[in-house]
């Protein structure tokens, strides 16, 4: 019994931080896709985030201007640091080097966070991106941010990419024991800092992480292939592959997280031990993910539901063919269709076959505790993005930064070039927030579209996706004459070439809205009331007198028809 109320608890403890820290990340080498891009992929997932388009002009700085860090969770200012010389573009996750960055939580040890650190993760993404023109130095930043200012978040991984290679890096804080520093006339974190490791994805493999810590046991340093950041400057030599703080090891064992032989040392088990709730909530979409392009998983699936933690998937896999953006929209979309946790074939998706469940992540009935599962897919996404990097052409052009707000099962990924000069005004930061609707908003009208298809989800969603798939078509068959076109614009001015892209970036997100805007319309028209009305071509039928034709009646599945029955008896039988 006290072994049940533990793992139950553990769980509990669990949700509580998937609540607010749930994303999910792919990444993909040159080999592995399609066309030898690199890709990385990000979902924003909470209820308070609001889908919008981050915006940060290249700058240069004077001596003494100072950037101020705020806590990506709560805007609380957390501190201030000082601004390089020159700062670049970004867009979204992606700067105008096409160097991209995504993120998970995974949380780990409650006991480490870093109360007098002021750079949290949030931060660490955006000046690592503003200071960065490969992923090597974007690891090489981070680790002396949080060096010299401190870690102020718990576990992360993060999904470290440019035109050329991907990496995986994992850290959490090494906690705040505090001593008077007598120089400063102030108390100071003595273990200020972080822990952490950086892999580099082979080429032609791919990975994912879902907020929980994935990296397990690495090869130590020797100089050449792997090393410690006592020689952080070798990180840009291309033979290096591994890099992690000289003391990852030795501060697990001075805390009793680890003991036995370094080459036994496993990042995750010693920072945030997999538990039940980690395999379920977290390895589960990596392993959707992996399922879709590999056909050895099968021998995972235990894992993945939590009834097997003695094995652990791999870090990065080969896939079974090539992949393209559009792959990684359709894992974005991942409910587990085609297993038996198909969100869509229980109870829980009500009559209409609905693959979303509401929170909280954990319910009870009868003083035992029943999980909802947490897939891909989810109604609290605030903006989800594929990041592709291509290194045969200019950076401006190179950089595609595909984007969608809201729930990515419904959303549009609209490419924005990483070499555009603004963003659309309906798309951009600032345009409302989570708690101030606007009717044009890009975020609040795929919301309101989103919200329909929750009532009646094997109907409309059959409409959504049609126009869905339409428009990601639409953007991919034109890519390849937006390139061409901007390629002979930038050899004869690269300036011009930015402008054209930003025309182009600019002037599609709009049309999005309008167009899914107008769908919305379409929709609430076409299954008013829970009935539907004849259409062709998305032109309603009239009768030669102009009046609508009268519409279908669709009612409920025979599943639900059959769980009514069974659950009343003969009360509702006809007599």
């Amino acid at each position: 019994m006290k072994n049940i109320l533990f793992a139950v608890l553990l769980v509990l403890m669990f949700c509580a931080s998937a609540n607010i820290f749930a994303c999910t990340n792919y990444l993909v080498t040159k080999g592995a896709s399609a066309d030898g891009s690199t890709m990385i992929s990000y979902a924003a997932d909470s209820h308070i985030r609001y889908g919008e388009l981050y915006w940060r002009p290249a700058g240069e700085w004077q001596k003494g201007d100072m950037i101020t860090l705020y806590d990506r969770g709560t805007a609380q200012p957390l501190g201030q640091i000082p601004q390089p010389q020159y700062t670049y573009q970004v867009i979204g996750f992606m700067n105008e080097h096409q160097v991209a960055i995504g993120e998970t939580t995974f949380g780990g040890r409650s006991e480490l966070m870093d109360s007098l650190a002021i750079v949290d993760y949030g931060s660490l993404m955006f000046l690592a991106l503003q200071r960065s023109s490969s992923a090597r130095e974007a690891i090489k930043v981070m680790f002396e941010l949080v060096t010299e200012y401190g870690y102020a978040s718990s576990g992360e991984s993060f999904s470290i990419a440019d035109k050329n290679e991907v990496w995986i890096m994992e850290m959490i804080s090494k906690g705040c024991e505090t001593v008077w520093d007598k120089k400063q006339k102030k108390f100071v974190n003595k273990n200020k800092g972080a822990v952490w490791v950086a892999i580099r994805i082979p080429d032609g493999y791919v990975s994912a992480h879902a907020n929980h810590s994935r990296i397990t046991s690495f090869k130590l340093s020797d100089g050449k292939t792997s090393i410690s950041s006592d020689e952080i400057d070798k990180i840009f030599n291309p033979d290096v592959e591994i890099v992690y703080s000289a003391d990852v090891i030795s501060f697990a064992k001075a805390k009793g997280y680890f003991s036995g032989n370094d080459s036994d040392f496993s990042f995750s088990q010693a920072y945030a031990p997999i538990d039940y709730g980690a395999a379920r909530f977290c390895e589960l979409r990596v392993w959707a993910m992996f399922n879709e392009i590999n056909d050895d998983m099968q021998q995972y699936w235990k894992h993945a539901c939590g009834n097997d933690l003695t094995i652990r998937m791999p870090l990065y896999i080969k896939p079974n063919r090539k992949l393209t953006p559009q792959d990684l929209f359709a894992f974005k979309r991942n409910y587990l269709q085609g297993t038996e946790l198909d969100m869509s074939k229980d109870a829980g998706a009500e009559p209409f076959g609905n693959p979303y469940r509401w929170r909280p992540l954990t319910w009870e009935n009868d003083s035992t505790t029943y999980l909802n599962e947490r897939v891909t897919v989810t109604q609290q996404t605030g903006f989800s993005f594929i990041a592709q990097m291509r290194s045969w052409l200019p950076d401006a052009i190179g950089g595609v930064f595909w984007f969608g707000v809201d729930d990515a099962g419904s959303c549009v990924y609209v490419p924005f070039y990483c070499g555009i000069t603004k963003t659309p005004e309906k798309w951009s930061e600032g345009y409302g927030d989570i708690l101030t609707y606007k009717d044009d908003a890009a975020f609040w009208v795929f919301n309101r579209v989103a919200h329909f298809k929750y009532l009646f989800y094997d109907r409309v969603m059959v409409d959504i996706k049609e126009h869905q798939t339409k428009l990601e078509n639409q953007f991919a068959d034109y890519q390849a004459a937006i390139d061409k076109a901007a390629l002979e614009l930038y050899e004869k001015d690269p300036q011009l070439a930015k402008e054209f892209l930003t025309d182009y970036s600019c002037s599609m997100a709009d049309y999005v809205v309008e167009y899914w805007n107008e769908l919305g319309n379409f929709l609430l028209v076409k299954y008013l009331d829970g009935n539907v009305k004849h259409e062709i071509d998305g032109e309603f039928i009239r009768n030669p007198w102009g009046y609508p034709k009268s519409p279908m009646f669709p009612g409920y599945s025979q599943e639900w028809k059959r769980i009514v029955v069974q659950e009343t008896d003969d009360k509702f039988k006809m007599r």
